[in-house]
């Protein structure tokens, strides 16, 4: 991804947090993280973030999700000092549709990115609308996609490393790489 595109997904996002009515710090505005998993689709793939604290024991951060964007399916796995991470996810703006490990729906509420349909496993749906929450255990499958207006999650965890995420599709970089 390049710098210019970087910038325009970062006001994107940006203008999702002030929908929902976070208030962030100048700093934490301009680090806002763009991740799109190094597809090269981030309208489609690919996920905004702040993390306000990520310490041995706890982690904060907002996700903020364009119209239709999908987080792909990963886990986050057991570590050298714990089970993996366990994340709660609260709706604070638009519709998230979660989906985990569990019993399948019959008909998806939301459909899968295109082309990608085959890196998609789990069908277990959770509707998250403003106000509701989720808390999904360590080292489970889980993916996400926001509704058609985006939506803005607060995530709250036990440590996160992202770099250590293990993703259905193993073209995925989690790190973004700006040129």
């Amino acid at each position: 991804m390049n710098r210019k595109e970087y910038e325009e997904i970062q006001s994107k996002a940006l203008e999702l947090f002030e929908k929902a009515n976070i208030v962030l710090t100048d700093k934490e505005k301009e680090n806002i993280e763009v991740a799109d998993f190094g597809l090269g689709k981030i309208e489609n793939t690919g996920l905004q973030l702040v993390t306000y604290v990520n310490t041995d024991l706890v982690c904060a951060k907002e996700l903020a999700l364009l119209p239709n964007q999908t987080c792909p399916e990963h886990k986050h796995p057991k570590r050298d000092f714990d089970d993996g991470k366990e994340e709660t996810f609260r709706c604070r703006y638009g519709t998230v549709y979660l989906y985990v490990e569990g019993d399948e729906v019959e008909h998806l509420s939301t459909q899968l990115p295109e082309g990608d349909e085959k890196y998609y496993t789990v069908f277990h749906e959770i509707i998250l609308n403003p106000g509701e929450q989720y808390t999904i255990p360590p080292n489970t499958l889980h993916w996400f996609k926001a509704g058609s207006e985006g939506t803005v999650v607060s995530e709250f965890s036990t440590r996160s490393t992202d770099e250590d995420d293990i993703f259905t599709d193993s073209r995925i970089k989690r790190i973004p790489e700006i040129s």
